[in-house]
C-alpha cells in the first residue's frame, strides 16, 4: 500500500477533500511519508466529520477500506501493534497531556488534540463538581418545600421528580433526562423555588439555557407556566427567571472567533445553570460552557439521552447518562433522600459522611412516566418499541387502527408526490386563510413535515419545491415565479444561523405577510417574542434562512407540533437510526404519520447511533 492507493479512497468518495489536506499536513509535520501515518490522520479526520470524538484503532486495525480493483489497492489498515507503535513513534501523536497536533491514548483511542482536551476538560469538570459532596442545606426549610411541592409523594426516592429535587439541593450536578411530556421542566421550576426558598437572604443568580433559539423560547414558555402553577409566595414566584437564552448568548460570544468572553479565567457569575435540550449540545460546547460555569455554582442539564445526538462531534449527555442503569449503589442513594426528608440527626450521622464523595449515578435521575402519552397512546407505545429496537411491535402498532399513528408505503417519488400534494393542501390551508401574523403562526405550527435527509426526492430541498408548487396550483400563495425575488405572502422561514443584534437564532420559524390593517401590501417577517406577541423584520434584514413547509429532524429538535409527517427515503442510508425515528415520532403532540417502505424502517429501527469518543469510560470508570 502506498499514498496513492489511500488518495483512491478520496476518488471513491470515503474520504473528503480535508481529510486528504490534514493528512498530507500531519505527514509533512512529522517529516514522515509512512501510508500508515498518512492513513491514521485522514481516519481521525475523517471520524470527527461524521460526529466521532476519536478514532478507535481497535475497530480499525486490520480492516479492508477499498478491495483491489484491477490496478487498484488494496487499502488495508495496519495490525493494531504495528500501528501504534508507527503512531507513537512520530513526534506530532503524543500521549495524554502532551501538545501535540494528535494524542493517542492507552486504549488504542487516536484523537485530534482539541477533541481530547475538549472531553479532559468535561470529565475533569463533572469530577470535580461530584468531590464538592454533600451542600449544606437547612433541612427545616427543605422539609417543608418538599411536602408543598410534592404533596402527592410520600417516599423521596420512589417519586423521580422528588429525587431529581433532592439532588439538585444537595449537590453541584445534577442530570434529569426523560421523554416528552415527563414533567422535566416542571420539576426544574419546583427546583429552582425551592432552591430560593433556602437561600431567601440571598439573590441567586439563575440562568436558563438552551442550544438553540427555538429551545431556548420553548423553555421560556415551559417555565412561566409552571411558576404561575408552584404553591409559594409571590416573592418566591417573582425571583424564578422566566427568560432563557441560547448557551452561546449566555456566554457570550467574540465575533470572529470560537471563543467566550465567560470562561475558566473570567466565570459566568452564576450560582444555578439549567440547560434544556442537553442531548444537542455537542462536545466542543458543553467543554467551553462547563469551563466558564464556577464549580461552586450548581449546574442542571435537561434532555432526553433517546433523542439524536448533537450534529457536531460527540454525544455527551448519552455518555454521561450511558450506565446509569446498569451500576451504582441504588440502596445508599435510596437511603439518604429518604433520610433527608426525615429527622436531621439521621442524615447527619448515618448518610452525611457516606455520600461526602458522590458517585456520577447518584446525581442522575431518568423520568419514565409520560403524562403527555398515557400507557394506551399510540405514540407513547410507538416511541418506547422504537427505542428498544423492537421492529415487531413498532410495525404492528403502526398497522393498527389507532388514528394517532399511521403507516403509508411509499416507493417511489411518483407516488410520494401525488399523495403529499393532498396532504400539503389539507395541512397548510388553514395558516394561509387568516391575515393575522399571529394567528398565521399558530395554526401553521399545528403540522409539520419532517424528513430525514435534505437532497433527494425525500428530501427537505425537494419537498419545499413541491409545497411551493402545490399551493401555488390552488392559488393559495404567489411566489413570483418571473424574478429572483423569494418573497411572498405567506412564505414560512427557518433560521439557520444566529443574529444576536436581532435576537434572530437558529431554529426560529417566522411567516411573511403585510402588516394587517394598514392598507399596505409591503412584506415583513414575523417571529414569536420570547416575552409575548410578535417582531417584525424586512425580509432583506433576516439572517441566514430557508423556506421551512418541511425541516429535517435534526432541525426540529426543541419543537412540538400537533400533527408530524415523517417521510423516509426510499433507500437506506446511515443517518437512518432509531434515534432520529425517535426524535421525529415524539415531535408530535397528538398524531404522526410515516410513510416509507417497511424494509427501510425495519433497517432503521435496528440501527443505533453508536459515536466513537473516550468520555463515557472516563466519567464511569
Amino acid at each position: 500500500m502506498n499514498i496513492k492507493h489511500l488518495k483512491d479512497l478520496h476518488h471513491r468518495g470515503i474520504f473528503s477533500e480535508i481529510d486528504i489536506h490534514f493528512a498530507r499536513f500531519i505527514t509533512s509535520l512529522a517529516n514522515d511519508n509512512d501510508p500508515d501515518i498518512f492513513l491514521g490522520a485522514a481516519l481521525v479526520s475523517n471520524v470527527t466529520g461524521k460526529g466521532d470524538v476519536c478514532l478507535d484503532l481497535n475497530l480499525l486495525s486490520g480492516k479492508v477500506l477499498l478491495e483491489r480493483e484491477k490496478s487498484l489497492g488494496p487499502v488495508v489498515c495496519p495490525e493494531l501493534a504495528v500501528w501504534r507503535e508507527k503512531l507513537s513513534a512520530t513526534r506530532v501523536v503524543g500521549r495524554p497531556g502532551d501538545y501535540c497536533p494528535l494524542i493517542l491514548d492507552e486504549k488504542n483511542k487516536l484523537y485530534l488534540y482539541r477533541y481530547w482536551e475538549y472531553e479532559k476538560k468535561i470529565s475533569d469538570s463533572i469530577k470535580r463538581r461530584l468531590s464538592k459532596g454533600i451542600r449544606k442545606v437547612n433541612l427545616t426549610i427543605l422539609k417543608g418545600s418538599i411536602k408543598k411541592f410534592f404533596p402527592e409523594s410520600t417516599s423521596a426516592a420512589g417519586d423521580p421528580h422528588k429525587e431529581a429535587a433532592l439532588i439538585a439541593t444537595f449537590t453541584n450536578f445534577c442530570v434529569i433526562t426523560g421523554g416528552p411530556g415527563t414533567g422535566k421542566t416542571f420539576t426544574v421550576a419546583k427546583i429552582l423555588a425551592l432552591l430560593l426558598e433556602q437561600f431567601e437572604d440571598q439573590q441567586l443568580k439563575i440562568f436558563l439555557s438552551a442550544p438553540t433559539g427555538k429551545a431556548a423560547a420553548r423553555l421560556s414558555e415551559s417555565i412561566k407556566t409552571a411558576r404561575a402553577k408552584l404553591d409559594c409566595s409571590d416573592v418566591i414566584k417573582g425571583a424564578i427567571p422566566t427568560e432563557a437564552s441560547t448557551i452561546h448568548r449566555m456566554l457570550k460570544t467574540i465575533p470572529g472567533s470560537p471563543y467566550f468572553r465567560y470562561n475558566s479565567e473570567n466565570p459566568l457569575p452564576a450560582d444555578v445553570v439549567v440547560v434544556d435540550e442537553a442531548s444537542m449540545v455537542d462536545l466542543a460546547l458543553m467543554s467551553k460552557l462547563m469551563d466558564a460555569i464556577p464549580v461552586e455554582a450548581r449546574l442542571i442539564l435537561i434532555g432526553d439521552k433517546d433523542q439524536l445526538a448533537s450534529v457536531e462531534a460527540g454525544s455527551v449527555l448519552g455518555d454521561i447518562s450511558a450506565k446509569f442503569h446498569s451500576v451504582g449503589n441504588r440502596s445508599s442513594r435510596r437511603r439518604f433522600l429518604e433520610n433527608s426528608c426525615g429527622r436531621s440527626e439521621e442524615l447527619t450521622a448515618e448518610n452525611r459522611n457516606r455520600f461526602q464523595q458522590l458517585n456520577l449515578y447518584d446525581c442522575i435521575v431518568d423520568f419514565k412516566k409520560s403524562y403527555r402519552f398515557a400507557d394506551s397512546s399510540g405514540i407513547g407505545g410507538l416511541s418506547r418499541a422504537v427505542n428498544v429496537g423492537d421492529n415487531g411491535k413498532a410495525l404492528s402498532l403502526l398497522k393498527n387502527t389507532d388514528q394517532s399513528i399511521n403507516f403509508k408505503e411509499i416507493h417511489s417519488p411518483r407516488e410520494l408526490s401525488r399523495a403529499l400534494s393532498e396532504k400539503i393542501i389539507e395541512g397548510y390551508s388553514h395558516y394561509l386563510q387568516t391575515d393575522d401574523p399571529s394567528e398565521a403562526l399558530n395554526r401553521f405550527n399545528r403540522f409539520k413535515i419532517l424528513c430525514a435527509v435534505n437532497m433527494g426526492p425525500f428530501g427537505v430541498d425537494a419537498v419545499n419545491r413541491l409545497a411551493e408548487q402545490v399551493l401555488t396550483n390552488v392559488n393559495l400563495i404567489q411566489p413570483d415565479v418571473w424574478s429572483d425575488n423569494p418573497w411572498y405572502r405567506g412564505r414560512p422561514v427557518l433560521i439557520t444561523s444566529n443574529d444576536y443584534n436581532l435576537e434572530l437564532f437558529n431554529g426560529d420559524i417566522g411567516i411573511v405577510m403585510p402588516v394587517p390593517g394598514t392598507g399596505s401590501d409591503d412584506l415583513y417577517a414575523f417571529f414569536p417574542s420570547a416575552a409575548g406577541g410578535l417582531r417584525r423584520f424586512l425580509p432583506h434584514r433576516l439572517p441566514e434562512h430557508g423556506t421551512v413547509f418541511a425541516m429535517t429532524v435534526h432541525k426540529s429538535q426543541g419543537s412540538e407540533f400537533d400533527e408530524v409527517l415523517l417521510l423516509l427515503p426510499d433507500k437506506d442510508y446511515p443517518v437512518l437510526t432509531r434515534e432520529l425515528l425517535y426524535t421525529g415520532v415524539t415531535r408530535a403532540r397528538h398524531s404522526v404519520a410515516i410513510w416509507g417502505t417497511e424494509t427501510v424502517l425495519s433497517r432503521q429501527i435496528s440501527r443505533r447511533i453508536e459515536r466513537i469518543s473516550g468520555l463515557r469510560d472516563a466519567l464511569w470508570e
